[in-house]
């Protein structure tokens, strides 16, 4: 026969639990779970008071989304709670030390993780900064010859407004294709070109052309790759001019 001296255990903490979800508007066991990332069998030990055999970090899971602390959630759903009637914190203080050191740890975790993640932080934006300058240098290099002779160029034409464009052109047109080229970028078609009309690659700057029919590029496009980067504008052959 039982002692009717000892209380008796209340080891069913369904309702407890539902009253606190609907607090946070969580409608069923199965939308906790979704919520938390916990399962289900989980949460039935939770109902269950069986906290000991429950991780400290699906405990924390369950008190963030429910909105109390990880020591509240413990000593409300421990079978310690309905012992005689006593203060839930000074009854569980005893058999909570361990626990409570293990959530101070899994804090100092979390500010651990925190620190290298600001870390790694930094050494993904200082990897950034050097790619850019690795990008930069690489270009300047490719554009070499017209960072160097253009302003000398550039000097000449105004000293002498006769001087033929054609004799800088190339000096341009030049770096312009060796950088492009070292990036994969194609033109779609030479400026003045005469081709049959892709509304997928061209541009109508005026008038109306249909698939197939004659145009002339006016300004090229460029493709990278499989990637079409601009179309080429073009006319149609009787509106050129």
């Amino acid at each position: 026969m039982p002692n009717p001296q000892s209380p008796i255990v209340n080891t069913d903490f369904t309702h407890l639990l539902q009253h606190l979800m609907q607090q946070v508007g969580v409608s069923s066991f199965k939308a906790l779970s979704r919520a938390t990332g916990v399962s289900e069998r989980q949460i039935l030990r939770l109902r269950q008071g069986k906290v000991e055999q429950m991780r400290v970090d699906v405990l924390l899971k369950l008190s963030q989304v429910l909105q109390i602390t990880l020591s509240e959630l413990v000593a409300n759903f421990s079978v310690l709670s309905t012992k005689g009637g006593r203060n839930i914190r000074s009854e569980f203080r005893t058999q909570n030390s361990g626990l409570k050191k293990t959530e101070q740890e899994l804090l100092q975790e979390i500010a651990d993780l925190k620190r290298e993640y600001q870390r790694s932080h930094l050494a993904l934006e200082q990897q950034r900064e050097a790619l850019q300058q690795e990008f930069q240098q690489s270009s300047l290099q490719l554009l070499e010859s017209l960072l160097l002779q253009w302003p000398t160029a550039a000097h000449k034409a105004q000293e002498n407004p006769q001087l033929a464009a054609i004799k800088i052109v190339p000096l341009v047109q030049k770096s312009l294709e060796k950088l492009l080229q070292s990036w994969g970028v194609e033109a779609i078609a030479s400026v003045g070109a005469e081709l049959p009309y892709d509304p997928q690659l061209h541009q109508l700057l005026e008038g109306s052309a249909k698939p197939g029919e004659l145009v002339k590029v006016r300004y090229t496009g460029y493709r990278q790759g499989d990637k079409l980067l601009y179309r080429a504008k073009v006319n149609p052959i009787e509106n050129d001019s």
